[in-house]
């Protein structure tokens, strides 16, 4: 568990504390299940309602003599309980507390997570229309290809982010499953209806058919899934730490008053909440990866998924979590320097509207070649220019103008418009109305 990151909203689900009150929630859920069936005493059930209780101390003491944990928790509950104790975990196996519970644990903590996502979303959703005209140079390769908006660049964050949340969301569903089905799933020793009715109390589903346990699939699903949205909040952190890089310096984390960049060099302000964004989705792969490994299990039933789940399910909803919660921090306090990405868009000598004029010239009836090598031809003397001395002695709108083989065939709007940023602009609200 990554201690240093965790949310107390989060890191509770994952308490022995907390586990173990799911147990004995589960337990009791169980018992009532079963003297509705008749198959143990209503007083039971009462004696367990008004007297279970257990202590972690004194559970973990007793698994150090047992080497079971579970036997460990039933023992000292029955501590508490007395003779009805007796009746818990009736016809059951470790798995059906252990899986059910699991889940309960795993739904919790996505619904934490959505609940964050919600907030990361509104956050995006601002940052995206406050910036909706904010010219600046789009790239590919991470080289200048055409004027965008920064809020359409933030659009497509928020449009992701979204998506990926449809697919947590739809995980934690598949995830909600429970299984009361015994040792090898076959209800030899209780009916399936105790199984309903937990299910039911719990929010869940039956498993279809559980072996001894909950097949993994549902669980590497969802750190999959988790994975996938720690690749989406990292592809926003990689974006501002480009966009922050001393060469670009269109955006930045903020800086607080007090806040130090380097040990040596005074003058850094560094992106390091996104570099550390960036680093925590490494781990949520790793986590999926490992989930995935744990699918293919033994027969019925091994252990060899325990202890992966043990690591991989606190660490990668506390990583996700946190990293969502980081990205929300980030998104709401970027400083974001307007002139400074206009200022990069014209460094390029007018490079970025060579496309424009290709297509107004194949637009004339010249086909897509000739017209590529008439623009390619000026496009690359600019280049050069830059290259070699960092300036130009005429930009790529002058070099075109003295083309006479271009100018005769475009009129001087026409001709205006390949350098106009309006064509680039006009679908802005019409992409805004589609992701909004």
């Amino acid at each position: 568990m990554i201690s240093r990151y965790t949310r107390p909203e989060m890191g509770k689900f994952w308490t022995d504390q907390y586990r173990f009150e799911v147990w004995l929630e589960v337990e009791t859920l169980a018992l009532e299940g079963m003297a509705k069936l008749g198959v143990v005493p209503e007083s039971a059930v009462k004696s367990v309602r008004e007297k279970g209780n257990f202590n972690v101390d004194r559970v973990l003491e007793i698994e150090n003599e047992v080497k079971h944990d579970v036997i460990a928790f039933l023992t000292n509950v029955a501590e508490y309980v007395g003779p009805d104790a007796r009746y818990l975990h009736f016809g059951m196996t470790s798995s059906d507390l252990l899986d059910t519970s699991f889940a309960v644990q795993l739904c919790r903590a996505t619904d934490l997570i959505l609940e964050g996502t919600d907030h990361l979303l509104v956050a995006i959703k601002t940052l995206a229309y406050a910036h909706k005209n904010t010219v600046c140079v789009g790239r590919s390769h991470g080289i200048h290809a055409e004027p965008i908006t920064f809020g359409l660049k933030v659009a497509s964050w928020y449009a992701e982010v979204k998506r990926q949340r449809g697919r947590i969301a739809a995980a934690r569903e598949d995830i909600a499953v429970g299984a009361i089905s015994g040792p090898v799933g076959t209800f030899a020793h209780l009916s399936p209806k105790v199984e309903e009715y937990v299910c039911e109390k719990l929010g869940f589903k039956p498993c279809p058919v559980s072996t001894q346990v909950i097949p993994r699939d549902l669980h590497a699903n969802l750190f999959s899934v988790y994975a996938q949205m720690g690749a989406s909040i990292e592809r926003i952190a990689i974006e501002v730490r480009h966009l922050q890089r001393t060469e670009v310096r269109e955006v930045e984390e903020f800086f607080s008053k007090g806040q130090k960049g380097s040990s040596a060099m005074p003058h850094k302000r560094n992106p390091i909440l996104t570099e550390n964004i960036t680093g925590m989705s490494r781990l949520l792969r790793a986590w999926a990866d490992a989930s995935i490994e744990n699918i293919p299990l033994w027969h019925e039933r091994d252990i060899s998924h325990s202890s992966v789940e043990r690591v991989v399910a606190p660490d990668a909803t506390i990583t996700l979590d946190f990293m969502i919660h980081r990205c929300k921090r980030v998104v709401e306090g970027l400083v974001v320097y307007p002139e400074r990405m206009k200022e990069n868009l014209n460094s390029t000598g007018g490079l970025v509207y060579s496309g424009s004029l290709l297509v107004a010239l194949a637009a004339k009836g010249i086909s897509r070649e000739d017209a590529y090598k008439m623009v390619q031809s000026h496009a690359m003397a600019v280049w050069d220019e830059l290259t070699g001395k960092g300036v130009v002695s005429k930009d790529f709108e002058q070099r075109v103008r003295g083309d006479m083989e271009i100018t005769s065939r475009l009129s001087e709007k026409e001709l205006s418009d390949c350098f106009s940023l309006e064509h680039h602009l006009a679908q802005i609200e019409y992409i805004f109305n589609r992701v909004f």
